[in-house]
């Protein structure tokens, strides 16, 4: 059967599609700009079918032809539920690359009517949350009654202009964490503690990352934070922000803001995806003050990405599973995690 990937000239896109490629694989290439599609199209051989997500009828039409898509184009919260609810419509495996806690929220909120329609909707098939998502798997292993999670993850990649845009999208939105099963908007670098990731003692500060939603949906542990390391100065910076970023929630500084990351790097370069590895953590505790810690380190992010996209769409396709909405680690097992580990 045929599958799609959307938004395949963005630079985490065209990574998916290279890889997907070298394996030998023949996925049509998707999104909105005809030049950008054909330029990748034609240097990887493949099809490639112009559409836009705006366009329900269009888009409904190209994805009627697919077993599957994987979803590249953000930013989520923008594009995610269009391609969600027209993969339900059209009984097509949906799968992204997001870190988004709303858009998270939101293809759980499907999860009935996925299972109804008989597809996977499986977000975050990337390194947002593929390595933090299965180390809580393994935590929920080692402590079934933990009652609290903290995950963290440190890489030195630089980050892709698409990653940028998320987050300078969402900074008048501040922080997040789950308390007692409920995601509750807290104060950017709401917490900081020091942590060893596995390359030594760094000072950390919480993240909205989008394990804040999934590790839950994983694991059932009910309170749950994500960190990654911090300068005391930017520390100091975001907490000033506070008091102040309900003007970063105007489109029209949000746009700025994306303006301002255009200037910069696509992604990391060959070299970074490499070399650049990443260091994941989690810790685990319970009501009796057990505490049980996991360490792992793996790819680069951005590679790690586009070799989880391809390697789960493959399972989908392959494997069948039941329809409804799934974590990385529910999907494939916190296993999944040992594709990925570099020495």
């Amino acid at each position: 059967m045929t599958w799609m990937i959307y938004g395949a000239y963005g630079y985490t896109g065209e990574l998916v599609a290279n890889h997907a490629r070298s394996q030998g694989l023949q996925p049509v290439l998707a999104g909105r700009n005809e030049k950008k599609l054909q330029e990748i199209a034609n240097r990887l051989e493949l099809d490639y079918q112009v559409v836009n997500l705006d366009d329900t009828v269009a888009l409904r039409q190209a994805l009627g032809e697919m077993e599957l898509v994987v979803h590249c184009a953000g930013p989520f919260e923008v594009t995610a539920a269009p391609m969600i609810d027209a993969c339900i419509a059209t009984r097509t495996h949906y799968l992204d690359i997001t870190g988004e806690v709303a858009v998270f929220e939101y293809a759980h909120d499907k999860a009935e009517e996925a299972e109804r329609a008989g597809i996977v909707v499986c977000p975050g098939v990337g390194f947002d949350v593929i390595p933090t998502d299965c180390v809580a798997a393994q935590l929920k292993q080692q402590l079934p009654d933990a009652n609290h999670l903290t995950l963290g993850f440190d890489s030195a990649s630089r980050m892709s202009r698409g990653t940028a845009k998320t987050s300078v999208r969402r900074l008048g939105e501040g922080g997040a964490v789950r308390r007692d099963g409920n995601i509750e908007a807290v104060p950017l670098a709401y917490r900081t503690r020091t942590i060893d990731f596995g390359n030594g003692e760094k000072f950390a500060m919480t993240i909205p990352w989008g394990d804040v939603s999934t590790a839950y949906y994983t694991t059932g542990i009910p309170s749950i934070e994500v960190f990654i390391p911090a300068s005391p100065n930017l520390v100091k910076r975001l907490k000033r922000m506070n008091a102040w970023r309900w003007l970063l929630r105007f489109e029209w500084v949000k746009k700025w803001l994306e303006k301002k990351v255009d200037q910069q790097p696509a992604g990391p370069n060959e070299k970074q995806l490499e070399q650049a590895v990443t260091y994941v953590w989690g810790e685990a505790s319970n009501a009796q003050g057990k505490v049980v810690t996991v360490r792992e380190k793996v790819m680069n992010g951005y590679k790690l990405t586009s070799h989880g996209a391809v390697d789960i769409a493959q399972y989908v396709i392959a494997e069948k599973p039941k329809g409804g909405y799934y974590t990385p680690a529910n999907l494939c097992g916190a296993e999944l995690i040992e594709r990925y580990r570099v020495e």
